[in-house]
């Protein structure tokens, strides 16, 4: 029998609950809506589309492009090789912040695409493992105990969001929960595609508390 059953999941790392709300005056702010990559494709032809306002440090109207970060997704099949971005900047020459603009489908502070997490730490995941280059055993690791850490931090963020709906998937789990019974218990109650249970609930935990990771 395992050591570990029924001691609480092991405490998450500090990268992981550490606000930026606080310590940083621009940011990134992740379009929850843009799930595919034709969809950012059109935003990225269209810079209005994807244009946040008004700043969110400032309250100021108006932001301008800035510039165009790559990401390289690695071991994704499914997307480019590169997939540039919109950085904006706050045209509020006091402030100056400047946000970089992420689609759902890219993991923030992660090498990879959410699918490509997915495949690995939920099978289930619509692309079969077998079609896509293998990710380091190391890796697969880092993301599993990720996923086994104390989901403590979260559970309390979706509880004092106010809103019903979270509050019921942060009750049904319980502060000793793992990240990744939070995961499950999150696509439950709100559902979504199928092999798209992660990139939801990182794109929301970011909204609700700038900085603070699913994984």
């Amino acid at each position: 029998m395992s050591p570990t059953i029924g001691l609480p999941p092991p405490c998450a790392e500090p990268c992981l609950d550490t606000s930026r709300m606080s310590r940083f005056k621009g940011g990134t702010i992740i379009a929850e809506e843009v799930r595919d990559l034709g969809e950012h494709q059109r935003r990225m032809a269209d810079a209005d589309a994807y244009r946040p306002s008004p700043c969110l440090t400032c309250g100021h109207e108006k932001l301008h492009v800035h510039c165009r970060p790559e990401r390289h997704p690695k071991r994704e099949p499914s997307l480019p090789a590169v997939v540039p971005v919109l950085q904006f900047r706050c045209a509020d020459a006091e402030c100056g912040a400047t946000w970089r603009i992420l689609p759902l489908f890219l993991a923030r502070h992660l090498w990879h695409a959410w699918k490509t997490v997915e495949r690995v730490v939920r099978p289930s995941a619509t692309l079969p493992k077998a079609t896509a280059p293998p990710v380091p055993p190391q890796t697969e690791r880092r993301w599993r105990a990720r996923l086994d850490a104390t989901a403590r931090v979260l559970c309390a963020l979706l509880a004092a969001s106010g809103g019903a709906v979270l509050t019921e998937v942060a009750m049904a789990v319980g502060l000793d929960a793992t990240r990744g019974a939070l995961v499950d218990a999150f696509h439950d109650v709100v559902g979504g595609p199928a092999g798209e249970r992660l990139s939801p609930l990182a794109g929301l935990i970011h909204r609700l508390e700038r900085g603070i990771r699913l994984m």
